[in-house]
């Protein structure tokens, strides 16, 4: 699966200033049929930019180089390594509405651990991006898979989309999950058994 870089692939973008976003979400505020000129909306795309710097900074950053520094001091550790209840915080790219949720995060070391962190880590960058919770469960553990060069791994995210709880068919209750399995997690059900154990504890 070919990832989303943050890189090479953007520098071919056309670079927008903060002001032409200002100006994008002025024209927005008046297609809602606000005025952007009244006092209470005067610095509201100002903030809206600020604040969509935060929620898609994941563009900015590479996963791989989060992942660069691993320890291989371990006594020779390998069994599965488990993340639990990571937050996730991102937005649908069909609706830019959030999807809000949890993710579940396995790797089965070869040589070398990562810090834990990094784990987290990763969740957030492809997180900060559009996304579908699909693409991002097999994100990160591609992710992981390939700059950890681990034995297996294994991603679940279990979230809420906004752009159907609050809008369309608008079902509060309804969550999505998503599970994805790599190496001996997908060869071996007795791991992939022992993971979704662990895992439904957190959901307890």
């Amino acid at each position: 699966m070919k990832l989303v870089k943050n890189t090479e692939d953007n520098k071919q973008l056309k670079k927008v200033s903060d002001k032409e976003a200002e100006d994008a979400f002025r024209t927005i505020l008046s297609w809602m049929g606000e005025d952007p000129s009244r006092e209470g909306l005067l610095e509201t795309p100002k903030r809206v930019v600020k604040a969509f710097k935060e929620y898609f900074k994941g563009y900015k950053e590479d996963p791989n180089q989060i992942l660069d520094k691993t320890f291989g001091d371990v006594d020779g550790y390998d069994d599965m390594v488990i993340q639990k209840n990571i937050s996730v915080q991102s937005h649908c790219e069909h609706h830019m509405a959030p999807i809000i949720g949890k993710a579940h995060v396995a790797y089965i070391p070869k040589d070398r651990v990562v810090g834990l962190s990094k784990l987290a880590r990763v969740v957030e960058v492809f997180s900060k991006r559009l996304q579908t919770q699909e693409r991002l469960t097999m994100q990160i553990a591609n992710t992981l898979m390939e700059s950890l060069e681990a034995k297996g791994v294994a991603v679940t995210i279990d979230s809420t989309h906004q752009c159907m709880t609050m809008r369309g068919i608008k079902k509060e209750q309804a969550t999505t999950v998503t599970n994805y399995y790599l190496g001996q997690f997908k060869e071996d059900l007795s791991y992939q058994n022992r993971y979704l154990r662990f895992i439904s504890i957190a959901k307890e």
